[in-house]
């Protein structure tokens, strides 16, 4: 019974209905059938006869009559019990319809707004549900609903809006104190002080340029729409990304195993899957000890397709790896490089992999050194 009511709000509708109608019927025909039983009693006749032989026949004649009279009742009372079994069988499966039908229409104005509701994403947050009719309790849900859409889209292009803003004017006098820069180190002769001025603020300003495109992928990933999706193979940005790197990692002298399907595609935004995979690599390469390794594989199967980057070192806090996907969180200021970290790079790759339908997975690998694992939904390669 527990998982029969447990079911939707129609079929709990549809047997609410039928056990009210059943209950009903079973005391109207309870009430019928009392009823019906104690207007037939025992008959007696109003005057006796006179004569002794005639009193005897009268009183045999009254058994039989009796008799045929109790034979009578009872065979009226099967056939009202049966046929009133018969009619509360057929109604109760009429009523079964009848409340399927009925709870069917109640909840048909709920089913529109769900059906809707899941169609309207960060893509088209401006479509509403719009439901007409009187104003309910129905009615009423619905436009709170779209009171909700109207603010989540207005929500929505308020950040896109603070973003295409923030990117002009935090870049623009980014150029202008390079410019600024430049300028003073091409004068004749400059002093040493101020060549070495120069170099040091040029590396810090690299450093808040490198910051502020991870904040603008990042809430791009975050709020945008993805309108260039087209097939990218995991395989072929993984060996790009260690390509643009093949100083840094002889620098470290870090071994790297590389394991890569040719059926590792999926569909999205290549300049982001395209960053989503540097950030993995750069992470296996930046935080890596000297003489370290790294292992990159691309795996295909029901799930989707995933690209791992493991790497070794000491065994890190799950709990703490955990957090490693929020923005500026660092597993402490010992772990190798961090220094030189900006403190958004898994963050960036969780956006991303979120945004394209997939999922991040962050191990700490019990022997030693981190896992992270990125499955996105799988896609057929280009053709040729």
């Amino acid at each position: 019974m527990g998982k029969l009511w447990s079911g939707t709000v129609g079929r709990r509708f549809t047997i609410l209905y039928a056990a009210g109608f059943l209950g009903s019927g079973i005391v109207l025909l309870a009430l019928t059938f009392l009823m019906s039983g104690s207007r037939l009693t025992s008959v007696a006749p109003e005057q006796p006869p006179s004569g002794p032989s005639d009193l005897a026949t009268a009183e045999r004649q009254i058994r039989d009559l009796g008799r045929q009279l109790a034979d009578v009742h009872a065979q009226q009372n099967h056939q009202l019990l049966v046929g009133s079994l018969i009619a509360l069988a057929v109604m109760v499966g009429v009523s079964l319809l009848l409340g399927r039908v009925l709870a069917g229409r109640v909840l048909r104005p709920l089913r529109l707004i769900t059906a809707a509701t899941r169609r309207i994403s960060a893509e088209n947050l401006h479509q509403r549900l719009a439901v007409a009719g009187p104003v309910d309790e129905v009615k009423e849900l619905a436009d709170t609903v779209d009171g909700l859409l109207e603010r989540l889209e207005a929500s929505f292009v308020a950040q896109r809006r603070f973003v295409g803003n923030a990117a002009h004017e935090l870049r623009t006098p980014l150029a202008t104190m390079r410019a600024s820069l430049d300028v003073a180190v091409a004068k004749p002769e400059p002093a040493a002080q101020t060549t070495a001025l120069a170099d040091r603020l040029r590396t810090e300003l690299d450093r808040v340029d490198h910051l502020l495109d991870g904040f603008l992928v990042l809430a791009r990933a975050q709020h945008s729409t993805l309108a260039d999706r087209t097939p990218v193979s995991l395989g072929e940005l993984a060996q790009e990304a260690l390509a643009a790197r093949a100083a840094d990692i002889t620098a470290k002298t870090l071994t790297v195993e590389f394991e890569v399907r040719p059926n590792a595609w999926t569909r999205g935004s290549p300049a982001l899957l395209s960053r989503m995979v540097e950030n993995m690599v750069d992470n296996a390469i930046v935080h890596n000890q000297e003489g370290g390794w790294i292992r990159i594989s691309t795996e295909h199967d029901d799930t989707g397709t995933r690209l791992v980057v493991e790497t070794g070192g000491r065994v890190l806090d799950q709990s703490r790896v955990d957090r490693l996907t929020q923005p500026f969180e660092r597993l402490g200021a010992d772990r190798t490089g961090s220094e030189g970290s900006s403190g958004l790079g898994l963050s960036i790759v969780a956006a991303i992999v979120e945004a394209h339908g997939g999922r991040l997975t962050l191990l700490a690998r019990p022997e030693g050194g981190l896992c992270v694992a990125a499955v996105l939904p799988s896609a057929a390669g280009r053709e040729g």
